[in-house]
């Protein structure tokens, strides 16, 4: 019975250490996961505000790219004022036009190509179509609103007049 007492002694002694050293394995794992948590956090925070910092720049870059187009603008209109000659009015705002695009560009800022070209609705919307035999069917003849794309995506599509055959009625909206 002793024997037995001490078997059972011992293996309650060994089931003790065992439970105590999972335990301290638990409580390690337990410091790297909240250590691994914190390390995780830390990185976001820092990816998020290196992500506000990269917007920040691109906004401060291209609004000193549009700074030269204020200026010619505001250089229109003061000369505007002052002369009456309209010739050279126009020639300033079309200057300046073209500095907007061009800073714009800088941004991948892109006109869609639409007259002359096959309708497609991913990049056109139909307004009117226009019974014609002068051009080909579904071939843009009039862009009512211009359209523009930001790299490959489309921000605004074109407003269109399309050809149809004659005789079809003059329907309004998308094809």
């Amino acid at each position: 019975m002793k024997k037995k007492m001490r078997s059972e002694s011992s293996m309650v002694k060994k089931l003790r250490e065992a439970l105590k050293h999972e335990r301290e394995k638990s409580r390690e794992y337990l410091n790297r996961l909240t250590y691994v948590q914190a390390d995780l956090e830390n990185y976001r925070k820092r990816v998020e505000k290196n992500f506000q910092e990269v917007a920040q720049l691109s906004k401060e870059k291209l609004i000193v790219n549009l700074l030269n187009v204020i200026d010619g603008l505001e250089l229109a209109l003061r000369f505007g004022r002052e002369t009456e000659n309209k010739q050279a009015l126009l020639e300033g705002v079309e200057m300046t036009l073209k500095k907007m695009y061009a800073a714009l560009g800088q941004e991948g800022f892109t006109k869609i190509v639409a007259v002359g070209k096959t309708f497609n609705p991913e990049l056109h919307e139909v307004v009117m179509k226009v019974p014609t035999e002068k051009y080909d069917e579904n071939v843009i003849i009039e862009e009512v609103r211009k359209g523009y794309m930001l790299k490959d995506k489309v921000i605004r599509p074109s407003m269109v007049k399309i050809a149809t055959r004659l005789g079809e009625t003059h329907e309004q909206g998308k094809t």
